[in-house]
């Protein structure tokens, strides 16, 4: 059996908050290419792997507050309104400030990373602080302890059978969603051409009344 080991989530990689550039500059946002995430995009988010938000913002946005790009394969990891919320990115991304995402270092799979943050996700809430709503800082995430393997290889073989079982219910998703797609399609047929059926007999109707009293 693997040893495991006991460290921080700053061990495990960079801990990187977010921010919002302004929205009364539409500059900002306008035409904007660059894939950023708040809490919001993630409610009901269903997979493991995002590449956009509802919303783009700029480079003038970027550049406008302290949001920091992030590369492929960063945890975000919401940590205010609510804390928990936890997704991978499948591109290049930032975020607002309602997250503290950790970019896996050289020695961490990030998809362990991923499943190791929902696994604690608990214990990461009962540490936010806040009176109107709880929420993680960055110098509380960095600080959490967690149990890992030393070996990446144990990490990865790990991941890999989670991943498995994720792929099998994502796919049923994707399934189930393609069924319900098709019922909703049958369903407008049918509606369609019972109505295209009712007004072709009134249609008739109106005819052969028009016909008798033309004889």
């Amino acid at each position: 059996m693997e040893n495991w080991k006991t460290c921080t989530i700053a061990d495990l990689g960079t801990v990187v908050g977010g921010a919002t550039p302004s929205t009364k500059k539409p500059e900002n946002y306008e035409g904007g290419t660059i894939a950023w995430i708040t809490p919001k995009d993630l409610a009901g988010f269903s997979g493991r792997f995002i590449s956009h938000g509802e919303r783009n913002i700029t480079e003038a946005g970027l550049n406008s507050c302290s949001a920091r790009m992030m590369p492929k394969h960063t945890v975000l990891f919401s940590s205010r309104a609510p804390i928990g919320y936890a997704a991978i990115a499948e591109n290049e991304i930032c975020t607002n400030q309602g997250f503290k995402s950790v970019v896996p270092n050289e020695s961490t799979d990030y998809m362990f990373l991923y499943y190791l943050l929902l696994h604690n996700r608990q214990n990461i809430e009962h540490m936010g602080s806040g009176t109107t709503f709880k929420e993680v800082s960055g110098k509380t995430m960095r600080g959490i302890e967690v149990k890992v393997p030393e070996s990446k290889a144990e990490q990865i073989r790990i991941s890999s059978v989670l991943s498995a079982l994720d792929d099998k219910i994502e796919e049923n998703e994707k399934i189930n969603k393609n069924l319900c797609a098709r019922v909703q399609i049958y369903d407008l047929i049918n509606t369609s051409h019972a109505k295209f059926a009712k007004e072709h007999k009134q249609s008739k109707v109106r005819l052969d009344a028009n016909y008798c009293n033309a004889a």
